[in-house]
């Protein structure tokens, strides 16, 4: 399963499909951190939920990469468990490097500043804790919902891209405050808001977002694994 995972991540490096998300993701960064400087977790929160339908799109370009002739035989050789696996961990190990990116880039722009004197606000060392944190949501969140949207669930181009932007459009809508059904969507808004309070937020509160993103990222590759079971 690790070879056929470095075997993804060196198709999608030499395929040149990596050039697009990657001038998209530098494009956001500077839009984020050239605008002056703000705390740690406001700009980390922002950056999060930014990054969130790049690195479904990204997830699903991995997924996207391997012709399906070959995604067959691999599912022949290593079983279909491991060779769906395998394709999840080289989209998440992508989504991970694209994440400690956004996490340093605030560096040259001097973008991310402590807590005024006497301020309430997460310290320095705290917005960095909770900015990795929304990171980490954002990757989970962003890989569920491309591996939904690739060749191997949808079959056609179309499906996929509906998919990645109703996904994405729901996850801004469904997040805002006194939606209906907020929990559709993963909680990358409401993550956003937390770390963007006076305050740090709570132990319950880190819970429940945590365990709401588990939550929905478990139904969603439940439905992956069903539909690609069904469809290969």
């Amino acid at each position: 399963m690790i070879a056929l995972t470095r075997m993804r991540l060196a198709g999608f490096a030499r395929g040149g499909r990596a050039t697009a998300p990657l001038i998209t993701v530098l494009a956001v960064l500077f839009v984020l951190y050239g605008g002056g400087p703000s705390s740690a977790s406001v700009a980390y929160g922002y950056s999060a939920v930014c990054l969130f339908p790049i690195l479904a799109w990204l997830t699903k370009l991995v997924l996207d990469t391997e012709p399906d002739a070959q995604r067959r035989l691999a599912r022949l050789a290593v079983g279909p468990v491991r060779e769906a696996t395998a394709g999840l961990l080289a989209a998440a190990a992508l989504a991970l490097g694209v994440c400690v990116l956004a996490m340093l880039a605030p560096l040259p722009f001097r973008a991310i500043t402590g807590p005024d004197p006497g301020s309430s606000e997460p310290s320095l060392a705290m917005g960095v804790l909770l900015g990795v944190l929304a990171h980490v949501l954002s990757v989970a969140a962003a890989v569920s919902l491309g591996a939904l949207a690739a060749r191997a669930v949808t079959r056609r181009i179309l499906p996929g891209v509906g998919i990645l932007v109703s996904g994405s459009i729901l996850t801004v809508v469904m997040g805002l405050s006194g939606s209906i059904a907020p929990w559709v969507a993963p909680p990358l808004m409401a993550t956003s808001r937390a770390l963007s309070g006076r305050t740090a937020p709570s132990a319950v509160d880190l819970t429940v977002l945590v365990a709401w993103t588990a939550l929905w990222c478990t139904a969603v590759l439940a439905l992956y694994a069903r539909l690609r079971r069904d469809r290969s």
